[in-house]
């Protein structure tokens, strides 16, 4: 190198050098001041403002979207509306599953091989329609499976007469026509079995009062009008207690009934002749027999079986008898029971499929339907609970007909053991949601499971938080009026505005009284919104439920039409929507008692019992 090109080098490193040195002060000099900005209180108050907006995101992000704040505004798609109501009324197919199902199948009581082919048909139904993943799950042990192959009861003196009866569900056969005399007994506490003693050997037992049958002055087949439907929307004031009530009357005769068969047994009687109960507005005459009580409790457990074959007749047939008994006249009866049982073991099995999500950020959340595949015996289960199986059958078909691709999934649950206390429904959501427990005490362990106490609050399962809500139709062939919230004020607002287009197919109710009996309530107790829908009652009280009327003809094809049109939109709204359905706080029914016990020291100069005042002492 030259040595004029070395001092240049020279003097160009000097120069960098000094740039170095200018940029690292430079930037020391920046980081002094960003350290005293960011300790600086104005700083402070803008990242701690940060800091909370990003942890209330963070807050909302983790909860559930039922419990934020709800949208005022429903977005809803009109053009849906359009389609399902096109296609739910214009071209339902509703009827063909009726046929199929009352018609091919019949009468589907719980654990009979008929329930069986029922849970297989709606299976295949179900996935020929292209749902997912359909199945039949198992939801525990239920009792003995039972089927009635022909009953008849006749009478042989004074006079012969036929007789309109059917054998009640889990009654033993006859194995053969039998006859005897017959008797009335007046049993209706358990010191009156004393009076028949030795009276009862090889006779035909009449148990159970012969109740007035008045004039049909009423019609019965109803709609709701304005006024009952203003009614049904009236929050009541007052708690009515017909439920409690009735409660009690169940229990009183289930304790009675249970000691009545094996005194029976024991006095060597024959078979018994029950009366059929009254229908609402004297619809239980006419030939009409409600086949849905028993003597005994849980009778389709072996432990509690029937230990005599039990037949219900007609009013005017059981008052034929009654009548000419009471006028010391001697009856002689023949009936002949041919039933055929089928383990003592059976499991009870719902139907379940789906129509996956389509959205990967809701698909994991699940809106419901449904309704109880099961029956009674004496009809072929039509109105109760068949009408409430095919609705919830032509919702799927409606939305795979249609494509609607629902962002969450809509799954259909159709279940069994409703009629014994909604044990299918219990069962599901017990094993897939959650349960309440239930107090073990020795009284209350002599109850169906259904009327036993809670001692605790839901007991809840992770997918309990990721089911949306339940819709449930079980109250007959009658179209939707409205709804039933279930005490669930947050979502009136909701589903008044989804309800806005249906007002012209009728839908025009919405009330938050609670309503029971039926499949919803095993969602409902575990904190899960779950809906029954108010429809027209027909003659679903009075004459079809649980009777040998609810048949084919008893349905009615445009209201089931229009039923299967509103509850299709109503699942779609709930699927589509961006949040969950709001909920009510979670049900603490195991505090009822305490709440509604009487304030202690309210009255001045009140001095506490005897009875009392000793027991505290010890």
């Amino acid at each position: 190198m030259h040595f004029r090109d070395f001092r240049a080098c020279r003097a160009g490193a000097r120069r960098v050098s000094a740039c170095h040195i200018f940029a690292r002060a430079l930037s020391l000099l920046l980081v002094l001041v960003c350290i005293a900005f960011a300790t600086s209180p104005a700083f402070a108050a803008d990242r701690n403002v940060a800091d909370k907006d990003k942890d209330k995101k963070g807050a909302a992000a983790e909860k559930p979207s039922y419990e934020l704040a709800q949208p005022a505004k429903e977005n809803l798609d009109i053009t849906a509306y359009e389609r399902i109501r096109e296609e739910g009324l214009r071209h339902s197919h509703v009827m063909e599953f009726a046929s199929a199902l009352m018609d091919g199948i019949g009468p589907r009581l719980t654990g009979s091989p008929n329930l069986k082919r029922a849970n297989e048909w709606t299976r295949e139904q179900l996935a020929a329609m292209g749902c997912t993943n359909p199945h039949l799950e198992d939801w525990g042990e239920f009792g003995m499976g039972w089927q009635q192959m022909n009953t008849w009861l006749r009478m042989v003196s004074p006079d012969t007469a036929v007789f309109i009866a059917q054998a009640i569900a889990w009654s033993p056969a006859t194995n053969g026509a039998i006859s005897g005399p017959a008797i009335w007994v007046d049993i209706k506490k358990e010191e009156d079995f004393d009076k028949y003693k030795g009276k009862l050997a090889g006779k035909i037992v009449l148990y159970g009062d012969m109740h007035e049958v008045k004039p049909v002055e009423k019609p019965l087949f109803v709609r709701e009008d304005e006024k009952s439907l203003a009614k049904i929307a009236e929050y009541p004031l007052t708690s009515e207690n017909e439920y409690a009530q009735y409660m009690k009357d169940f229990a009183r005769r289930a304790q009675l009934s249970a000691k009545l068969m094996p005194f029976l047994v024991q006095e060597k009687a024959v078979a018994v002749i029950t009366p059929s109960r009254d229908g609402r507005d004297g619809g239980g005459s006419g030939g009409t027999i409600f086949d849905d009580r028993g003597i005994g409790r849980e009778v389709y457990k072996r432990e509690h079986a029937m230990q005599l074959p039990v037949v219900v007749a007609a009013i005017e047939s059981y008052g034929r008898v009654y009548r000419l008994l009471n006028a010391n006249v001697p009856v002689t009866l023949e009936l002949n029971v041919d039933a055929k049982f089928y383990g003592d073991h059976e499991h009870g099995f719902d139907t379940i499929a789906e129509i996956e999500g389509s959205d990967p950020r809701l698909k994991d959340e699940v809106v419901m339907v449904g309704g109880h595949l099961d029956s009674w015996i004496a009809g072929t289960g039509a109105t109760d609970n068949g009408a409430g199986t095919i609705v919830a059958m032509e919702v799927m078909r409606i939305f795979k007909a249609l494509d609607l691709n629902p962002r969450r999934t809509v799954r259909i649950g159709l279940w069994t053991g409703e009629e014994q206390g909604l044990l299918g429904s219990s069962g599901y959501v017990k094993e897939h949601f959650g349960y309440v427990p239930l107090s073990t005490a020795p009284d209350q362990m002599q109850l169906p499971e259904w009327m036993r106490k809670a001692t605790g609050p839901p007991i809840l399962k992770p997918d309990q938080a990721k089911i949306s809500g339940y819709f449930n139709l079980d109250n007959g062939s009658g179209k939707i009026d409205g709804i039933y919230l279930q005490g669930n004020e947050a979502i009136k607002p909701i589903f008044e505005q989804w309800m806005e287009p249906l007002k012209d197919i009728g839908v025009t109710t919405i009330t938050v009284r609670d309503t029971g009996g039926t499949d919803h309530e095993s969602f409902d107790n575990v904190g899960i919104p779950g809906f029954q829908f108010i429809q027209d009652p027909l003659d679903y009280f009075t004459r079809t439920h649980h009777s040998n009327e609810d048949v084919y003809e008893r349905l009615q094809a445009a209201d089931l039409a229009q039923a299967a049109t509103v509850e299709a939109i109503f699942v779609y709204n709930a699927a589509m929507r961006d949040q969950m359905l709001p909920r009510k706080p979670l049900p603490h029914p195991e505090l009822e008692e305490q709440r509604s016990a009487p304030l202690k020291g309210v009255m001045p100069g009140a001095q506490e019992p005897a009875s009392k005042a000793e027991d505290n002492k010890q």
